[in-house]
């Protein structure tokens, strides 16, 4: 392989907003997600509601409808 064309990979901490915190190796480092395995319902088999964040709101803003 060439050497100086790789990224260097770091150790980072993965934050869900549900609490979970765990270890990975990556480019980026920290990062925040919304939802991780340890919440997402297809994982865990209960419902969650999921905020959209006004998703809609941004969409029909995005189209100037109303």
């Amino acid at each position: 392989m060439k050497s100086g064309i790789h990224p260097e990979y770091k150790l980072g901490t993965v934050t869900c907003a549900c609490g979970h915190t765990f270890q990975v190796k990556s480019t980026v480092g920290d990062m925040k997600v919304e939802i991780c395995s340890n919440c997402h319902p297809f994982y865990t088999g209960k419902q969650k509601l999921v905020d959209s964040a006004g998703r809609v709101e941004k969409f029909l803003k995005k189209y100037n409808r109303k």
